[in-house]
């Protein structure tokens, strides 16, 4: 008897972190999910704070107990969704799992490390910002649509590769002989063909041959394309994401 009534207990708290942590159906649940937002943006501002030159001691002591108490929150939050997980190993290697672990993780691995390690680690910080798709509806439904289109979005980063590399060799074989500084190898050439494709066009190389300007032009043409192929497989999977929950409603 006394091992069932451990049991109905251990059942009973396991519900409980589980009805708070995972499901945003009552007025606790979202009271938490409200104060890990807030705690998450908190970090990121102390984040950029700590970026401030010349900071006083009283303010570098403020900024790390604040990071200290968010890591310490965030370790519970992640240490509590593994307990109350159903498939323990299938949430630590989840989108969100994985998150939630590298949200806390540069913290614990800063211990012991020179200043340049922890200068890296300190960026990892800005991982806590994906934490805020798993509360915000809008989030949840681009990552959702993201997955949805995941194979599509793998093939056009595959063939944008492809093109990048297409386009470095033509232009290397227009402009090697003119430009030898921009343009000595197909890796040099890579860079122009990656600011082309992509539309930005910094203007720090560029063709100065009458077959690289024309080149240039189609390339140029293709590089529209590119930008909004994705736009709109991602709207078509938003779409398809957010009318379901539009009828539900």
């Amino acid at each position: 008897m006394l091992f069932l009534s451990k049991l109905f207990s251990y059942e009973k708290m396991k519900d409980t972190i589980k009805s708070i942590v995972e499901y945003n159906d009552n007025k606790l649940s979202k009271s938490f999910a409200f104060f890990i937002q807030f705690l998450i943006v908190l970090s990121v501002i102390t984040f950029s704070v700590e970026t401030l030159p010349n900071l006083k001691p009283q303010t570098k002591a403020i900024l790390n107990s604040i990071e200290v108490f968010c890591v310490v929150v965030f370790t519970l939050e992640y240490l509590a969704r593994i307990f109350v997980s159903d498939r323990k190993l299938k949430f630590i290697f989840s989108f969100f799992g994985l998150i939630d672990l590298f949200a806390i993780l540069p913290f614990y691995l800063s211990f012991g490390l020179d200043l340049r390690s922890l200068r890296v680690l300190r960026m990892f910080r800005l991982f806590r910002l994906l934490k805020l798709v798993r509360y915000n509806r809008a989030m949840r439904h681009f990552a959702k649509a993201m997955l949805l289109a995941k194979e599509q979005i793998i093939l056009f980063m595959g063939v944008t590769l492809v093109l990048i590399y297409f386009a470095a060799i033509g232009i290397y074989y227009f402009e090697n002989e003119a430009q030898p500084e921009h343009f000595s190898s197909i890796f040099d050439s890579l860079w122009w063909s990656i600011v082309t494709l992509t539309t930005v066009g910094y203007g720090d190389v560029y063709p100065i041959t009458v077959g690289g300007r024309i080149f240039t032009f189609f390339i140029l043409l293709i590089g529209l394309g590119i930008v909004a192929i994705p736009t709109g497989i991602i709207s078509s999977s938003l779409t398809k994401v957010v009318e379901p929950d539009a009828e539900e409603e």
